[in-house]
């Protein structure tokens, strides 16, 4: 008789057909596994679809922790089902992560508007209905910047939109024209009406959404710094040059195609200050501006930017173009450990 494993159980979730189980080899579930099973945990897929809630809610009842890997958007569904069942699974003493609301409160783009005044901010502004949207956005056109519309809730470049008046014009009309380039993959850059185009945000406000606006950073084609934490550590980076938002080449009507992502671990010299000023600067800022203390930060994420102006002294700045904390994947190899490490010293916490 072999005795029964003490070790406490933690999910990794994500989407999968279950009738099909688990695909092996699994770029995310088997690195996680090992390095788990390093620190004592014993981990466990746990596959979703909307059309299981039930069973996979006994499934996660029998565990210690859940961190979770589900996009915003995934092949037309969203996580509402899904989020109903965290808040159940959290509230009956699973620890999840990230729980969903953590997720309204730092992983929406709201978060860029409520943390504006922060020193990775930028000129933000919140639509929070259809009506402030029709009566801000012209004005906010009409100062001459081409801006970028994000919807509060989306991955992947879907609901991202760079805006820009054809003519200069400091009181555009319902009829003036606008260029507008989506920033999903291979989207064609748009001439149409001011008001074709705030008619194509009206399924933004769905529920409770809404609509973040920024300014179009000068520097958004010198490449975007992704800075992956496990809780408020930097335990890696990743470096892309962004091309979603960039002008079409001559003769295209598409931007080009972005380059491969570049991981690198947190020692990474060229990023050091970004990581000394994240760390001990916006983090804790963040965390106090929105109520999230230590506990409840998610145990993997990440935040976007981009390259700010220079300053005085001629060093980088930066400002923040996202925060994902519901599928943070892929990520550094050089995470995985602090990650592993971070869960298991959190259940002993607990006495889970």
């Amino acid at each position: 008789m072999t005795s029964r494993d003490a070790r406490p159980r933690v999910g990794i979730l994500f989407r999968g057909d279950r009738r099909a189980g688990l695909p092996g080899p699994n770029a995310l579930y088997d690195p996680l596994a090992r390095a788990f099973e390093v620190h004592g945990l014993a981990p466990a897929p746990v596959l979703y679809d909307d059309e299981a809630v039930e069973e996979i809610r006994e499934e996660l009842l029998r565990l210690a922790a859940v961190l979770v890997w589900v996009d915003p958007i995934s092949q037309g569904r969203d996580r509402t089902r899904l989020d109903e069942l965290l808040h159940e699974v959290a509230a009956r003493g699973v620890w999840v992560s990230t729980h969903p609301d953590v997720i309204l409160a730092m992983g929406t783009k709201e978060v860029l508007y409520r943390t504006r005044t922060l020193g990775w901010g930028t000129d933000t502004r919140l639509y929070r209905s259809l009506a402030e949207l029709e009566e801000e956005l012209p004005r906010t056109l009409g100062e001459g910047r081409p801006r970028v519309l994000k919807q509060n809730r989306g991955n992947g470049g879907l609901g991202v939109f760079r805006v820009e008046l054809v003519r200069p014009d400091p009181k555009p009309a319902w009829d003036s024209p606008v260029l507008v380039q989506h920033a999903q993959r291979g989207s064609a850059r748009e001439e149409m009406s001011l008001g074709d185009f705030v008619g194509r945000c009206a399924s933004f406000y769905a529920g409770s959404g809404r609509i973040v606006d920024q300014p179009l950073v000068p520097r958004h084609a010198d490449g975007m710094v992704r800075c992956y934490l496990v809780h408020g550590r930097v335990a890696g980076f990743g470096h892309q040059r962004v091309t979603a938002l960039m002008d079409p080449p001559p003769g295209e009507s598409a931007p080009p195609l972005p380059e491969p992502r570049l991981y690198f671990g947190p020692a990474k010299p060229e990023f050091q200050a970004l990581k000394a000023q994240l760390e001990s600067e916006w983090v804790p800022e963040m965390q106090a501006l929105l109520a999230i203390d230590g506990d409840r930060l998610p145990a993997l994420w990440d935040a976007d930017f981009l390259l700010g102006p220079k300053t005085v002294a001629g060093l980088d700045s930066y400002v923040l173009c996202e925060i994902n904390v519901s599928s943070v994947f892929p990520f550094p190899d050089e995470a995985r450990e602090p990650l592993a490490r971070a869960v298991a010293a959190r259940l002993r916490g607990s006495g889970r």
